[in-house]
This record gives structure tokens, C-alpha cells and sequence, in this order.
């Protein structure tokens, strides 16, 4: 059963660089370029109104963006090295913290459900994880086979970490042993994301091969491939139920895949240039909708299609 989901609006010209990635809260979407700021839109109006521009956020750039499920915290990795922690007052982001490293020793970026725990990978396969109401201190460090670390993500309940690499590796942690769960086996080319399952029973993970991989987080075990995409895929998000996968590729196209029926529902071409980041909105009503951005410079919206 495919599903049908309608352009809403567009952000257009929203950063004046490509816009490398994007981040939600229950109320706003956080969007993060090769420029120098952060904006903030709110999604509970139906034309995603400018809500704060936070200038000066990263000197050269910013290439992650992420907040907890919370929507409490958010943390930003610039080009520079240096990552910054966000709180947010009266629908206001302001800075908390600011740790600068050396470039390349931070680069995916993953919170915690309620912020405290902030996850990264590094230029050398290293994961680290940080307790942000501890000073920052670096509470566990997991060694992998030395490969750059590409994408990251932390379970809800923060017991594991993930992590995917140039070189194919796809990584589970358990942060309560602070042992490697497992190597996963399948993508030999770089993965670019890896996001878990709501529930987090379910590990995806995708990039230059083309295909998404869903994985068993108990047993490590994959349980299927979805293929369809013609270019690498670059975002991957779940949808609030677990119901739903969103996908966005090299090549411009935005995919809905159903996890019950293990295929595409849904197809969207807002662009032919890369989609950088692909999000899924806070569930207004019955209608699920989702965001894309990328190499166009602008935010495009969705909304499923009801029918009448």
C-alpha cells in the first residue's frame, strides 16, 4: 500500500550554503549549514515560521546538528572542531557550553533522550561519550578498527551506541558494560547514517551501497535490506511509531519505507541535488509529515495526504 504525502511549503534560500543537516524538537526544526549560523523554525504554525537565528554559532560552518527526543538540549559540531551544547528558555536557544577540539576529532553527533549524554565519533573510528551535566567528562571511550567514523546515533533508553564508518563497519556498544555488542556484517562501502528503532530493537543503516540495512540490536542479526535507492543515501530517521523509515539520497530523492511490509511507500523529488538530511515532524493531528534539505539551500515540508 504506497501512501501520498503533499509539498506544504518550502523554505527557500534558507542559509546562503548547502544546509548539512537538520534536527527537531516537539515544536521547531533546527537547520545547520556551511555557514556561520544556526535557525530555528517553528513547526506548530502551518508556514514554519523564522523563530530565532543564532549568529556566529560556528565560525566555519556547521555540519551536524542534533537535540534530545526531549527537546530540552541540543549540541552542534562545527568545521572547526569545536562542539557546542544548547539549552533552550522560553523558546529561546542559548549557549551552555562550547568545547573546541582539534578538527576531526568530532564529527557525527548523537544526544541522549534527556541530553545528558552526548555521543561522537571521531577521524579515527574512535566513539566517545560525554556526560554533559558532568563538566563534559568523557565517560567512555570505544575503539573500532581505526576507520573514519561517518554517523552515530544513541538508543532512546541511551543503553547503546552505534556508529557507522568509511570503510563498511557498522558498530553496536553497550554503554552499560562499555563493550563492543557487535560488528555488523553487510555494508562493505562507507556508512553515512545509522539510526535506532524507536523501541530500539531495530538498527538501520545506509549510505554508499545503496541500501538499507535493518539489523536485530539483540542478535546482531540482519533481518532485511530495503532497495530501491539509485544513489548513496545519506539520512536515514524513524518515524515516532516505528512504523516508518525515512530515507534521503545523493541524487534528490526523499523514500518512505514501510517496516511491516519491508518496502517503499512513497517517493518525493523536491530537487535533483543532494538531499544532506532527511526528518520526520512532530505528529500533528493523524498526519505524519517529514523535511528534507541539502545541497539546494532550502527546507522542504510534507505532509501525508488525507483522503477525503
Amino acid at each position: 500500500m504506497s501512501k501520498q504525502y503533499l509539498t506544504t511549503h518550502t523554505v527557500d534560500d534558507a542559509h546562503i550554503t548547502d544546509i548539512f543537516s537538520l534536527a527537531v524538537t516537539p515544536t521547531q526544526i533546527i537547520s545547520a549549514s556551511g555557514s556561520s549560523v544556526l535557525k530555528v523554525y517553528s513547526t506548530t504554525e502551518p508556514d514554519f515560521p523564522l523563530h530565532q537565528t543564532i549568529e556566529q554559532a560556528h565560525k566555519l560552518g556547521c555540519h551536524h546538528v542534533t537535540t534530545s527526543k526531549s527537546g530540552s538540549k541540543a549540541a552542534s559540531a562545527g568545521f572547526g572542531g569545536e562542539v557546542k551544547i544548547w539549552t533552550i528558555e522560553d523558546g529561546q536557544w542559548s549557549e551552555e557550553a562550547i568545547d573546541g577540539n582539534k578538527a576531526g576529532e568530532i564529527w557525527a553527533i548523537a544526544l541522549s533522550e534527556d541530553g545528558q549524554y552526548l555521543a561522537s565519533t571521531t577521524y579515527d573510528g574512535r566513539i566517545n561519550v560525554w556526560d554533559t551535566l558532568a563538566d563534559r567528562k568523557k565517560i567512555r571511550e570505544y575503539e573500532t578498527k581505526g576507520s573514519f567514523g561517518m554517523s552515530i546515533d544513541l538508543s532512546v533508553d541511551g543503553r547503546f551506541t552505534a556508529s557507522g564508518h568509511e570503510n563498511g563497519g557498522v558498530y553496536i556498544f553497550n554503554n552499560d558494560t562499555g563493550r563492543m555488542l557487535h560488528s555488523l556484517p553487510g555494508l562493505v562501502k562507507p556508512v553515512r547514517s545509522v539510526a535506532f528503532s524507536p523501541g530500539g530493537k531495530l538498527l538501520a543503516a545506509a549510505g554508499d551501497a545503496r541500501v538499507i540495512a535493518l539489523y536485530d540490536v539483540s542478535s546482531g542479526e540482519q533481518v532485511a535490506n530495503l532497495t530501491g535507492h539509485g544513489a548513496w543515501v545519506f539520512s536515514l530517521d524513524w518515524s515516532y511509531t516505528g512504523e516508518y523509515l525515512l530515507s534521503g539520497a545523493f541524487d534528490g530523492k526523499a523514500k518512505v519505507w514501510s517496516i511491516d511490509q519491508r518496502a517503499c511507500v512513497a517517493t518525493h523529488t523536491e530537487t535533483e541535488k543532494t538531499l544532506w538530511s532527511v526528518k520526520w515532524l512532530p505528529k500533528t493531528g493523524k498526519n505524519e509529515g517529514f523535511a528534507t534539505t541539502g545541497a539546494n539551500r532550502s527546507i522542504s515540508f510534507y505532509r501525508e495526504a488525507t483522503g477525503g
